[in-house]
């Protein structure tokens, strides 16, 4: 029988990440999947210009005079995300396998489907808040499962299971 970890997968792994909690562990579980099937990582994040936009890199999406989009916006993002994903490969440790930062302007759905055309396999986070939000999928990643062409992974958030 031969080992599955030693035959690599159709394509990369394509991860979402927002540097929200949720995306975190999406990140630790498709840095461990990428491991078990000797794959590359692809980390995505989608950013919008629209200063109300929330998320877990909200600091870099800010517009600049006259609601233009900052010039480094991109660069801020992309830093962001490669320090994030850098952080989590140093706490699982060796062996490292290779990642690309893909960090683009649109709704995060849309880019990660875009992202995950020659993947193996896509990873999202869940929402996770509160009783409702264990029940239910987040917008993206119920867009994601259903328009992608690809086995999709949601990873669900932790929960604290310790009583109130």
């Amino acid at each position: 029988m031969t080992d599955p970890a030693a035959r690599p997968t159709a394509g990369p792994i394509v991860v979402g990440t927002d540097g929200s909690p949720q995306a975190r562990h999406a990140v630790t579980f498709a840095l461990r999947e990428a491991r078990l099937r000797a794959a590359g990582l692809r980390a995505v994040c989608a950013y919008e210009y629209a200063p109300a936009r929330q998320s877990g890199f909200a600091w870099t999406v800010s517009s600049g005079p006259d609601s233009q989009p900052v010039p480094q916006q991109r660069d801020l993002v992309m830093q962001a995300v490669a320090d994030s994903v850098r952080e989590l490969q140093e706490q699982l440790g060796e062996p490292f396998v290779d990642v690309e930062i893909v960090c683009e302007p649109g709704r995060p759905a849309q880019v990660l489907l875009e992202a995950s055309k020659d993947a193996g396999l896509l990873v999202v986070g869940s929402r996770g808040s509160g009783a409702w939000g264990r029940l239910a999928l987040g917008s993206t990643s119920t867009e994601v499962v259903h328009h992608a062409r690809l086995p999709v992974v949601v990873v669900p958030a932790e929960h604290d299971t310790a009583p109130s």
